[in-house]
């Protein structure tokens, strides 16, 4: 079914050693937190609640119609 078989641990630590070595030790928190918000963007997207935030954000910040 795999295309390269199983992964096992001494492949996942070589590709681990190959982030490290292109990104840098220092860059993989920022590389870590900027992933996790693009995965949550992307799920929040696809459920609509950004639209039904945005709606009722939109709803709460304008004034109210003033009547003559």
């Amino acid at each position: 079914m795999f295309l390269f078989g199983t992964v096992g641990p001494q492949e996942l630590l070589l590709v681990l050693l190959i982030v490290i070595i292109i990104f840098g030790a220092r860059k993989l928190p920022e590389l870590g937190k900027s992933l996790g918000e693009g995965i949550r963007n992307f799920k929040s997207s696809i459920g609509g609640k950004d639209k039904d935030k945005a709606k009722e954000s939109s709803d709460e910040k304008s004034p109210p119609s003033a009547k003559d």
